[in-house]
């Protein structure tokens, strides 16, 4: 036991009745103390960010999947300081140029992971590693990239299945705060952030008094711009963070599953003039003519879920992103779920469900990519691989919706990054072990 500790239970075993406060005021310490001298080191990923790029790499004759322009076969890729600078079959390449060699394999470009979790929980049975939500019902002053963990085990587990970019989402209330597109690979959440204020997160209140109240936040916001603008008010950090959704700098993400909460939220992102994308909505297909006449589109939260109903086919949730395109609604697919980022590595396999219940396969990786990028106001970087575009991409050896494909290299703005993660670890360990027991 530590000597900071043996003094402070001498203490308190002084104390008499008329300092016990101290007593009291101690207790938290105590608490930590022992903690620290019981509890292992928390552990966090040790892995070491990739450097700025600093000489032109091409990708050669690889087949190259654009996303916005088809599929290329035999073709090179080539990027510098960033950004993508060629996509064809003839590339002129400087005498500095590093050449990867892609015969076989194929390139992509991030899959985007459209509401997560990531970096604001770690061990979701374990209170001390949640950080997704405030306490309170209206949070708009809340930005998750500043809540964001660098060193979560949970990123280059995400990131070596070909998932560079991941919209961090917090939760809780009826407003949870901005979301933040972040990029899995960076010393601090500002390296890390692709863009901070992507979305202001909002889960739907189904009652007419929760509606009511949210209506009055808004015209209290409106009051407070006319104010602001007229200096006669002073700063409000809420309603600052709430100006920018009413000026249509950025959507609201409205967490949704009912078709009465669908209608009423579509209606009330109208009548405030809102830009609003519905997160969930397991019923949007009941108000698909509306849906499709406002343009609203659907962030899919899992393929993997079982029917809303007992009456439902079983295939509900695998068919699901299908029939939101044959309904003209757009839409991009979320590992989300119960598990949260524990399970977003499987994002390219949600994609795959949804091809083998519908879509064709351009149809299923353009959900996880470019069209991901459009909802979220980003496809003017990333996305897609196109010229003038981030260099946020990664090879594999064979169609990334195929579960025994690997990603053997993966770029972020550039920057090649370590691919390795505890998963694989622990892997290799257990392989040694039980090639052991074989031998014995």
């Amino acid at each position: 036991m530590s000597d900071t500790l043996l003094f402070l239970c001498n203490q308190i075993h002084r104390c008499p009745a008329s300092l016990w406060s101290f007593a009291r005021r101690t207790t938290t310490l105590v608490v930590l103390v022992v903690a620290n001298q019981l509890c292992p080191t928390a552990v966090a990923s040790d892995q070491i960010p990739g450097a700025q790029q600093t000489a032109p790499i091409a990708i050669a004759n690889a087949t190259i999947h654009t996303i916005s322009g088809g599929v290329l076969q035999n073709a090179t890729i080539v990027f510098d300081r960033g950004k993508i600078t060629y996509v064809g079959q003839s590339p002129t390449l400087v005498a500095e140029t590093e050449v990867i060699q892609g015969s076989g394999k194929h390139v992509y470009p991030s899959l985007i992971e459209a509401h997560t979790n990531l970096g604001l929980v770690e061990i979701n049975s374990i209170r001390a590693s949640l950080d997704s939500r405030e306490t309170g019902t209206y949070n708009p002053n809340v930005r998750s990239a500043a809540a964001f963990n660098p060193d979560s085990e949970l990123v280059p587990v995400n990131r070596a299945n070909g998932i560079l970019l991941a919209v961090s989402a917090p939760t809780g209330g009826t407003i949870s705060g901005r979301s933040s597109l972040m990029m899995l690979d960076g010393w601090t959440w500002e390296d890390m952030t692709l863009q901070s204020d992507v979305a202001m997160q909002m889960r739907w209140p189904e009652s007419q008094q929760g509606q009511r109240e949210l209506q009055e936040l808004f015209d209290q916001t409106r009051q407070y711009m006319a104010g602001r603008k007229e200096g006669t008010v002073p700063r409000d950090l809420r309603l600052d963070s709430l100006s920018r959704v009413v000026a249509r700098e950025m959507p609201i993400v409205v967490d949704v599953d009912s078709a009465d909460g669908i209608a009423s939220a579509v209606a009330f992102a109208k009548h405030e003039s809102l830009k609003i994308v519905l997160h969930g909505a397991e019923h949007a297909l009941q108000c698909a003519a509306l849906l499709k006449a406002e343009g609203v589109p659907v962030i899919v939260s899992s393929v993997y879920r079982v029917p809303v109903s007992r009456h439902a086919a079983y295939d509900e949730g695998y068919s699901f992103p299908k029939r939101l395109a044959d309904a003209g609604i757009k839409f991009c697919i979320s590992a989300g779920g119960r598990f949260g980022a524990s399970g977003m590595r499987n994002l390219p396999y949600h994609a795959a469900t949804a091809a083998a219940y519908g879509l064709t396969p351009e149809q299923a990786i353009r959900s996880i990519t470019l069209d991901a990028a459009e909802i979220l106001g980003v496809a003017d970087r990333v996305g897609a691989l196109d010229e003038g575009l981030d260099a946020t991409l990664f090879m594999c050896d064979g169609d990334i919706l195929e579960t025994p494909t690997q990603v053997e290299a993966a770029f972020i703005q550039g920057r090649a990054v370590d691919l390795d993660n505890k998963h694989k670890q622990l892997y290799r360990k257990y392989s040694i072990k039980y090639d052991r027991m074989g031998s014995e």
